[in-house]
């Protein structure tokens, strides 16, 4: 007579078998088979750079080919909706950055993604600030030479950004609203329209990208005023900030952050941070955001889940005092 430990085993075998055979024949480990990441902008831009070196090196540690999928239109939020709506299987993620996952939702009540309940966060890739730059002739080398000419010469000064609502946009309603000034708001559609005007001394100050300053200021052509972000520009270490040099607590940072959709296995979502943290402390891709403008910040997905908590409640403030509205 067999003994019951024996008839246990047996019952056990038979159970895993029975197992196994309901499995799909074809299950594979992740990853199995070429990822794509949703990039919210046309080729060729910022978002664009980001994405493309991410993809090369990711690819490369997960021995798949990252696909950069580019799905521009309305400010990244086509892109970004795109992302919200895929299969949460882990061969989606998507590039998002403070205009689509925070200025949006606060201009738009209606988006059709919540980037709290439909993407899910995987990590923090690079910080990026602007910096205030003026044409030569304009009589004002600094922040507080701006407050003050501003303040005599009401709605005669024009300021340029990449359109109404943009983070460049805020960047100039904040100083006016800081030093109580009147200024003209200048919003364009593209980078080389806005630089055509300032460098024509049609407008006498931009909110600019850092990648192409030094060109320009070496140049003659602009001459910087102030760097957006609370810390100074470690490309720019000799240009103050707005925040020391007469708006105290100003801070205007561009971010990047890769987002999975919503119910991404918690396994993945923790694979992509950790290869994507290994690959953001490589020193040749922190040499590539540098030479962008950029500063690499990986963290956990907990970490950029509370700075996107953070951000959003300090921008929809920033727009309720400001009164900005987007196009």
């Amino acid at each position: 007579m067999p003994c019951r430990g024996s008839s246990i085993i047996a019952a056990l075998t038979v159970a895993s078998g029975v197992i196994q055979a309901m499995q799909p024949a074809n299950a594979q480990p992740w990853p199995a088979k070429p990822l794509r990441i949703i990039v919210p902008f046309p080729p060729g831009g910022g978002t664009d750079f980001v994405a493309r070196v991410l993809a090369q090196k990711l690819g490369d540690a997960l021995g798949q080919q990252i696909i950069a999928d580019n799905r521009p239109g309305s400010s990244g939020t086509i892109g970004m909706d795109v992302a919200a709506k895929a299969v949460p299987d882990g061969y989606t993620i998507a590039l998002g950055q403070t205009g689509n996952i925070v200025l949006a939702p606060a201009f738009n009540p209606g988006l059709p993604y919540d980037p709290l309940r439909d993407l899910v966060p995987v990590t923090l890739v690079s910080l990026s600030p602007f910096m205030l730059v003026a044409h030569p002739s304009l009589p004002a080398r600094t922040v507080r030479e701006l407050i003050a000419l501003a303040k005599s010469r009401p709605d005669e000064i024009a300021f340029g950004s990449s359109g109404n609502g943009s983070l460049s946009h805020l960047a100039g309603e904040m100083i006016k609203s800081a030093g109580q000034v009147r200024m003209l708001h200048v919003p364009y559609k593209g980078v080389a329209l806005a630089t055509s005007d300032l460098f024509s001394g049609r407008i006498g100050l931009y909110v600019s990208p850092l990648q192409p300053l030094p060109a320009w200021i070496k140049a003659g052509r602009v001459k910087p005023v102030g760097i957006t972000r609370a810390q100074r520009s470690s490309a720019f270490p000799d240009v103050p900030t707005i925040a020391e040099s007469g708006v105290p607590g100003y801070d205007v940072t561009n971010w990047y952050g890769v987002l999975a959709p919503a119910k991404t296995p918690t396994a993945v979502v923790a694979r992509l941070n950790s290869e994507l943290g290994r690959i953001l402390r490589m020193s040749d891709v922190q040499a590539r955001f540098r030479d962008e403008g950029g500063e690499v910040a990986p963290g956990t997905p907990e970490e950029l889940a509370a700075f996107i908590h953070r951000e959003m409640q300090r921008w929809a403030k920033t727009i309720r005092d400001t009164g900005v509205r987007a196009d």
